[in-house]
């Protein structure tokens, strides 16, 4: 059973029709990339399966179980996160901060503790504000704990939401762009942090990459969107060769030229 599936996955704003009929399935400790040119309907895809958008036909299951209809912190409860292509950090917030907010869908705190302030509420946030250093530690950027986020570099923003995201403690982690915006070291620094969080921490990942060094490097297995529709699925070697995929990216002249 895979661990993630989408069944039919259909998505219309008015008279465009953004995905149609997507069907994708992923293997639990798997990296999978969705990729496609502009407008292939993949962030679209992204929103379905975390619940920002609700789908008009079609399902989203995960380990069986369908997830459909869920708000995204339910979604979240479950075990799959996500960042986003245009990042969407608190600004005024610390770096600290911003992955606390992760980690409280977690805390047990109730209204009325925090209202009354108990020594258990404390606790429980001193023990939140331990566990969001380590995340940060572990993402590499615990220097800037305390720095304000809006005032962070790109490349560090792009960390510091991935830690955010690790924060919520998730079993799939969805990747909108990575690497976008990223200088050449930058791109094999986050490359290599994404294999790390595959082998160390177990998790299945699913990326939106246009930088297809990386996608062909990184991915064991492609799904390839062209105008709302899935056209191709498979391999590295497979969608780097497909007909479809090079026409979708190329034209029908690259295709009919070789």
């Amino acid at each position: 059973m895979a661990l993630l599936e989408a069944n039919g996955l259909t998505k219309r704003f008015g008279g465009l029709v953004a995905n149609e009929n997507i069907s994708i399935a992923i293997e639990k400790g798997t990296i999978t990339a969705v990729i496609g040119p502009n407008g292939a309907g993949k962030t679209t895809f992204f929103n379905m399966v975390t619940g920002f958008y609700q789908p008009d036909a079609g399902d989203v299951m995960m380990a069986g179980k369908s997830i459909k209809g869920l708000r995204p912190d339910q979604i979240a409860s479950r075990g799959i996160t996500r960042t986003f292509q245009n990042i969407r950090l608190f600004k005024q917030m610390t770096a600290l901060e911003n992955v606390m907010v992760g980690i409280h869908g977690h805390l047990k705190a109730g209204l009325l503790g925090i209202l009354l302030n108990t020594k258990r509420i404390r606790e429980e946030e001193e023990r939140a504000h331990v566990e969001a250093y380590k995340i940060l530690e572990y993402v590499g950027i615990e220097q800037i704990a305390n720095e304000t986020a809006g005032g962070l570099p790109y490349g560090l923003q792009r960390r510091l939401e991935i830690a955010r995201a690790l924060a919520t403690n998730p079993h799939i982690i969805l990747l909108d762009e990575p690497a976008a915006g990223m200088n050449p070291r930058e791109t094999l620094e986050i490359t290599e942090f994404i294999r790390q969080l595959k082998r160390e921490l177990d998790l299945t990942i699913i990326l939106i990459e246009h930088d297809m060094k990386l996608v062909m490097g990184l991915s064991e297995y492609i799904h390839v969107l062209d105008y709302g529709r899935k056209i191709a699925e498979g391999t590295p070697d497979e969608i780097r060769n497909n007909p479809r995929v090079i026409e979708a990216y190329l034209g029908k002249s690259a295709t009919e030229a070789s």
